[in-house]
């Protein structure tokens, strides 16, 4: 079995200081015994505005955050899922909001582009929020071979779009990472329900790494990072503030579940409407 890892962090707008935090977290997953680890979404950069993110954007394969990407995968012999960092693009003011997969020899071997734009007014906490104003689109869904199981990518407001991850199984998903910025007002009620129901109804591990604490910008995020086994059992979780999230990552426990509760076999989706 593997151990896999999720980190917490509360970054804020100093690119090189949350380097620096995201370094010695990933430090103590190794000494953990870690061999996946992912980061959460802005892991690298929670700017004061998102006008500030779009102007730190990096061109592919070049640029400080990915950098330390790969000198951290290589240096510790780790596959590395990168949470978020933003990425340039064609479209004036925006960027994308990438999640790069570096393997054990810090090479970046999937790229991720958020699909689902955050782009809601919460009301009863005075917040709102226009994430389709200054990031880019995605198009595709990822999934990818690792030593670990097929590995499917989502980010933060994905979670709530089942049909995302039902995608991700029919490509093989076994295990899927999920950095995250989880708004504290949302994820009171929502966050650990949705992580769970697509752990129950996928049968896939889910790696949970969210943003958890205050930061200089006045945001507020859940934590609450947590890993959860095919089963929807909590494996590990981390309240808030920074930290690591640990659990061994048992895949013939997800074989034999999905064995034995074929939930995924019983799908009938070409039943006719009365």
């Amino acid at each position: 079995m593997s151990k896999i890892a999720a980190i917490q962090m509360a970054s804020g707008p100093n690119i090189q200081a949350n380097l620096d935090e995201a370094g010695k977290l990933i430090d103590t997953a190794v000494q953990q015994g870690a061999s996946l680890v992912v980061l959460p979404e802005n892991f690298a950069l929670m700017s004061m505005t998102e006008q500030e993110r779009v102007g730190y954007a990096e061109k592919p394969g070049t640029g400080i955050m990915q950098e330390f990407l790969s000198n951290q995968a290589r240096k510790h012999g780790i596959w590395l899922v990168g949470g978020t960092i933003p990425v340039q693009c064609d479209a004036r003011g925006k960027a994308y909001a990438a999640c790069l997969l570096f393997n054990d020899q810090g090479e970046q071997v999937a790229r991720y582009d958020k699909i689902h734009m955050f782009d809601v007014v919460l009301k009863d906490n005075d917040e709102s929020y226009n994430e389709s104003e200054t990031t880019e689109v995605g198009e595709d869904i990822v999934v990818v071979d690792t030593p670990f199981g097929r590995l499917g990518l989502a980010i933060c407001y994905d979670l709530r779009f089942p049909e995302m991850f039902r995608t991700m199984i029919d490509n093989g998903m076994e295990i899927c990472a999920l950095p995250s910025a989880f708004t504290a007002f949302t994820g009171k009620s929502h966050w650990e329900p949705l992580v769970r129901a697509r752990a129950i109804e996928n049968l896939c591990f889910m790696i949970a790494a969210d943003q958890g604490g205050f930061h200089i910008n006045n945001r507020q995020t859940h934590g609450n990072s947590m890993i959860v086994d095919p089963w929807g059992n909590i494996l590990d979780r981390l309240e808030t503030g920074s930290g690591v999230v640990i659990a061994e990552l048992d895949r013939d426990y997800l074989v034999n579940t999905r064995k034995n509760f074929q939930v995924l076999e019983h799908r009938r989706l070409n039943c006719r409407i009365a």
